[in-house]
């Protein structure tokens, strides 16, 4: 592909953003550029589940020169996220005809930051597995390599922003469904601390605080803006988070000064993970210290087995919570071939946790997460690599009706790093796009920082960017290229 559309491709959303401020483009022309590359690469990637063309049309048109991101086009994924008159289906079968009532505030925040959404990007039923092949649409397809899996949940967004579809992906994190497909598909990814971004006008506080809203990107600074953009509590919301005490987007170019780093590429059960992921982390380390950086090998403090029954306790009532969510709001039970095989295990499990054990469960947790708070007095982030495999074929993360727990059984060995940990903690974390394996496939490093200090994040993901810059890395499926043959 040549042409503007192509051109546009390779631009972050802060770019084709001050275009648009600058007369040098239309909203129109942005929206119809990323229409016409989504028609030409999705079908090869299937990172768009339900296009959105005539209503990203239509609104395009009514855009002004307003907010930091006027006409930019974005995906929306398929899950929590809501619009009004739009098909919801969070990937699974039992919801394939259902069409949204209302439209979430986190929309509305998007679109009022100039963002126009040009589809539902794919996930995982109901965002349950390490891996976005559900049975509904089918897998999608990583454009660094079609046969490899994005990670999930957030895998169509990853896909769609990776090939240069557009440039932000909406993303949400639960137990690493932001950084996951961040680091397989070569991508910024950040997760909020809790109650940073909205969850409503549906839901208060998802399991506990554990899930936040956010995106994926391709540039520190579009994260940093779209954050300031779409932060802060809206009216009758549980809990909130400290405001910062500067824009997330001054951060960018910031001087980071001298962080104290603690680092291990040690998974939870002792043994160290792939070694293109080490070799990852030790150029990074190296980084680090190349930049003046107080680095040191410590681990978190670990998981007891007490923690990860916990964990697993927590996970197998939120299924049950979204199944009994939807039967309620669908008023019927699923069918028997309306739930993928992991769904209904995980259900099947979670049916027999009482109210009493979640409870405990989370206040286990929330022990271990003073254990983590305690630890962070002494340094500013802990690094190891996001995931503890590189991008897997696709297929093997698949469950089956002999093999229901195959998915979780698989995608755990990939994400054995824990990045649930922020999520127990409501900590920020992020993976950058710091290593690239002899394949040619992406693995990102994982940073978890401070509660509450995305800023410090930020500043440190700036300073990675500009002294190893990742924005001239594009995968083979790429806007401005032909579609790689399967």
């Amino acid at each position: 592909m040549t042409g503007p559309a192509a051109e546009l491709a390779l631009l972050d959303a802060t770019a084709q953003a001050e275009l648009v401020r600058r007369g040098e483009v239309t909203a129109d022309e942005l929206v119809g550029a990323a229409i016409e590359r989504a028609e030409r690469l999705n079908p090869a990637l299937n990172a768009i589940v339900t296009p959105m063309f005539d209503r990203a049309a239509a609104h395009a048109a009514t855009v002004r020169a307003a907010g930091p991101f006027p006409g930019v086009p974005m995906v929306l994924k398929d899950l929590v996220a809501e619009v009004e008159g739009v098909r919801f289906t969070e990937g699974s079968r039992f919801l394939a005809g259902n069409v949204s009532t209302f439209t979430s505030e986190i929309v509305h925040r998007f679109e009022r930051a100039g963002l126009v959404v040009i589809g539902k990007s794919a996930t995982p039923e109901f965002g349950m597995s390490p891996s976005c092949e559900g049975a509904l649409f089918g897998p999608t397809r990583n454009p660094w390599d079609l046969d490899r899996s994005t990670s999930g949940s957030s895998g169509g967004s990853a896909a769609a922003v990776a090939a240069g579809i557009v440039p932000i992906g909406h993303a949400n994190d639960l137990g690493g469904s932001i950084r996951y497909p961040a680091s397989n598909c070569g991508l910024f990814g950040l997760k909020p601390t809790r109650a940073r971004n909205p969850l409503g006008p549906e839901y208060g506080d998802a399991v506990s605080g554990w899930a936040v809203e956010h995106a994926l990107t391709r540039s520190v600074r579009d994260s940093a803006t779209l954050l300031d953009a779409i932060s802060g509590p809206t009216p009758g919301d549980p809990y909130q988070v400290r405001a910062p005490d500067r824009p997330f987007a001054a951060a960018i170019g910031a001087a980071p000064g001298r962080l104290r780093a603690a680092y291990t590429g040690t998974i939870a059960d002792g043994s160290p993970g792939h070694p293109d992921c080490i070799a990852g982390l030790h150029a990074t380390v190296a980084l680090l210290d190349e930049l003046g950086h107080e680095v040191a090998e410590c681990p978190l403090p670990a998981l007891t087995a007490e923690d990860g029954a916990a964990i697993g306790t927590v996970f197998n009532a939120t299924t049950a919570w979204v199944i009994d969510y939807w039967v309620r709001r669908m008023g019927r039970e699923p069918a028997a071939d309306e739930l993928e095989p992991l769904t209904r295990a995980y259900w099947e499990l979670g049916k027999r946790v009482s109210a009493a054990a979640y409870l405990r469960s989370i206040e286990v947790l929330q022990r271990y997460a003073r254990r983590v708070a305690a630890f962070l007095t002494g340094y500013d982030v802990v690094l190891t690599p996001t995931v503890s495999a590189p991008p897997l074929p696709l297929g093997q993360m698949v469950s089956t009706e002999d093999e229901p727990l195959r998915a979780l059984e698989v995608g755990g060995r990939t994400v054995a790093y824990s990045g649930v940990i922020a999520n127990i903690t409501g900590n920020p974390a992020m993976s950058v796009p710091l290593h690239w394996n002899g394949d040619g496939l992406p693995i990102g490093m994982h940073f978890l920082g401070r509660f509450g200090d995305e800023a410090t994040l930020l500043r440190l993901a700036a300073q990675l960017e500009q002294a190893r810059p990742w924005s001239s890395r594009r995968p083979p499926t790429f806007a401005s290229r032909e579609p790689v043959a399967r």
